[in-house]
């Protein structure tokens, strides 16, 4: 049996908490120190945060399905979701909210 998810999305109001959750996580996934918390919508990820390698990828990939208790399929994952925070938020939500 797989363990509750420790962020289930009735836990929060709007999406300034979702920003909140998310870019903390990338934050200890990709051990960036603090500087997710000036991250925006239009914050470029993919090819501009230089710990978001192929590794790091795996790595967020794997966080976020435990922390939102969440499934990602390998078909859903392309560049485009980890373009921006911004698109990284919203395929975050879309799966939340599925």
């Amino acid at each position: 049996m797989a363990p509750d998810p420790i962020f289930r999305s009735n836990e929060w109001d709007t999406a300034v908490d979702l920003n909140k959750e998310l870019a903390s996580l990338v934050d200890d996934t990709l051990n960036l120190g603090g500087r997710s918390s000036a991250f925006v919508e239009s914050t470029p990820l993919l090819g501009a945060v230089p710990e978001l390698d192929s590794m790091g990828v795996v790595s967020l990939i794997t966080a976020l399905e435990e922390r939102f208790g969440i499934t990602i399929d390998d078909d859903e994952i392309d560049g485009a979701v980890f373009q921006t925070f911004g698109t990284l938020r919203a395929f975050v939500a879309g799966k939340v909210n599925d």
